[in-house]
């Protein structure tokens, strides 16, 4: 009884972030078809249900594809089984996508950059094809701060991935749904589910800062339990004045 009421619990946590941060942004509106990037980890394939469950809830109707794109020259070792049973299990088409890039085209952008722009791109061109106007990618909020975080050190920019984005050039909006949702309620819905961990070894991984401010993150909530929602506040309250 006891492990049944905290699984409500939480899911009803997850489920209340995701409607705010969907409601709050303006994510999802009536008519949306929605291509969701399904890499195949425990955010993707947390979104891919929560959407397919929202999607037979009226108001805001909309559909959902799940695609998957496989980086060809990345030891990313994706069950593309599980991944097409997961989706089609809850109703929702699956589709896949093979695509590469040369990391020395451009020496001034990593790797991992070079990479996500790729499979971004092939993201597009998919939603595209299957006809969506958005792409969902599976984003919560640890990513956000940390990306501002990592923005602010070493990019001198105050920025992060916003929860919606026009990509006027190629008529698409990208959103985030799981933007007000935390990690760690990720990760025990994740084991909650049973969500099967796909098998990643990519050679570009040591060279990113994102482990660094998991740790950062992690450090100031022990200085303030509130820190993740301060940093979050700011965003929204710029006090220009009071700047260089």
């Amino acid at each position: 009884m006891k492990k049944n009421t905290e699984e409500m619990r939480l899911l009803k946590r997850v489920r209340t972030r995701l409607m705010k941060g969907i409601c709050q942004y303006g994510l999802i509106e009536d008519g949306d078809r929605i291509l969701i990037g399904l890499s195949g980890g425990k955010d993707s394939l947390a979104l891919l249900e929560l959407l397919a469950e929202r999607s037979r809830i009226y108001k805001p109707k909309f559909s959902v594809v799940a695609a998957h794109v496989v980086m060809k020259n990345i030891a990313y070792e994706s069950d593309l089984g599980y991944l097409k049973a997961f989706a089609e299990e809850r109703g929702v088409p699956f589709v896949c996508e093979e695509t590469s890039f040369d990391p020395s085209t451009d020496s001034r952008k990593s790797p991992c950059f070079l990479c996500s722009w790729n499979r971004r791109k092939a993201l597009f061109t998919l939603a595209k094809e299957h006809g969506c106007n958005k792409i969902a990618l599976g984003h919560h909020m640890d990513d956000i701060l940390e990306t501002l975080l990592m923005n602010m050190t070493f990019q001198g920019a105050f920025s992060t991935m916003p929860p919606r984005l026009e990509m006027r050039k190629f008529d698409m909006t990208v959103i985030r749904p799981l933007c007000l949702v935390h990690e760690s309620d990720l990760k025990e819905l994740s084991a909650l589910r049973g969500y099967r961990k796909q098998m990643k070894n990519c050679p570009y991984e040591r060279d990113s800062h994102r482990s660094d401010m998991k740790e950062v993150l992690r450090r100031l909530e022990e200085m303030n339990p509130e820190a993740r929602y301060s940093l979050w506040g700011s965003m929204g309250n710029v006090q220009e004045d009071l700047l260089p």
